[in-house]
């Protein structure tokens, strides 16, 4: 089975304040149904109140982060799946939950890992 990342940047979600209990609901319902479908392998959402840390290899810490993930927040989950197909379906039902379009990434194989 391949791994499948379904993300969403934080200002896809246009979501009015009221909406938010019922969005975080049906994302909470969505999220149940893949842990009871066992295809849940985890997820949640970038804390954006903490700044992002570069480390070097040597171990040295820097408040920076590389220039193309600037914008990295938002939510996530990894879902472990047969299928493109399946990752889709299973996109398609977070989208509708959270009200915004999900992007559908593929895990390369790594038998390490």
């Amino acid at each position: 089975m391949t791994k499948y990342l379904i993300s969403f940047p934080a200002p896809a979600m246009e979501v009015p304040e009221a909406d938010m209990p019922a969005v975080s609901d049906a994302a909470h319902e969505v999220i149940r149904a893949a842990k009871a479908a066992g295809v849940y392998v985890f997820g949640g959402g970038i804390n954006d109140g903490v700044a992002p840390r570069m480390v070097a290899a040597d171990g040295t810490v820097t408040l920076e982060t590389y220039p193309q993930t600037e914008q990295l927040d938002g939510g996530f989950c990894v879902l472990e799946l047969p299928s493109q197909e399946a990752a889709i379906e299973w996109a398609a039902r977070i989208a509708a939950a959270c009200r915004c379009s999900q992007e559908l990434r593929e895990f390369g194989y790594d038998p390490e890992s």
